[in-house]
């Protein structure tokens, strides 16, 4: 399966607390629910495909929370984002979950066991939003796609999803949306080693 990762991004490059705000206080961080007037039939369509397209989902242990606090009381099966959350395979990553009772949940314990999930047959294993894992797996080169929806305002803190001491990665730009809100939807897939030289 190919290993994809969808994020909602600032401008300057914080993931954290984008859906409200009491999505994800830690750190002090005060502007939870950023991304709401920024909502966007467009890009909301892109994501609804991509939903479409998922065989499974990987998701750190704190986006499980988030996810399975709110999408199993959404019964709806024909709903697009709700209908495979709630159906499909769902892995999440922790060395401390000793049962998860989300419908279809499998404890992950390493990255060496997504490395084994990502060599099975299927289209994608889909990780949204879940900032540690991804930055961990990122490291690795064990994610195949990005799709990075940046909204036009910048906050200043909070947790961000290339932080210093990521793994130096060359980019290819393969998809760019914008929608009507301003949301740059870029699509990604990793390159190689960056390349260097001199003007």
């Amino acid at each position: 399966m190919k290993i994809t990762l969808a994020t909602f991004l600032t401008m300057d490059g914080v993931m954290q607390g984008p859906g409200g705000p009491e999505e994800d206080t830690s750190g002090g961080f005060e502007h939870g629910g950023w991304q709401f007037p920024y909502a966007d039939e467009e890009i909301g369509a892109h994501i609804t495909r991509w939903f479409g397209e998922a065989d499974a989902f990987l998701l750190g242990r704190r986006t499980y929370d988030i996810f399975a606090s709110y999408w199993p009381d959404v019964t709806d099966p024909d709903d697009p984002i709700a209908g495979p959350l709630n159906a499909l395979p769902k892995y999440v990553v922790s060395t401390t979950m000793e049962s998860a009772a989300w419908h279809n949940t499998t404890i992950v314990r390493s990255l060496d066991d997504i490395a084994a999930l990502r060599a099975r047959p299927g289209r994608e294993l889909q990780i949204h939003g879940s900032g540690v894992l991804a930055q961990a797996l990122l490291d690795r080169g064990l994610i195949d796609e990005l799709r990075l929806y940046t909204f036009p305002v910048v906050l200043g803190a909070g947790k961000r999803l290339f932080e210093p001491g990521r793994v130096p990665t060359a980019l290819r730009l393969v998809e760019s949306v914008t929608g009507g809100s301003g949301c740059v939807l870029n699509v990604y897939r990793p390159a190689g080693k960056p390349g260097y030289g001199s003007f």
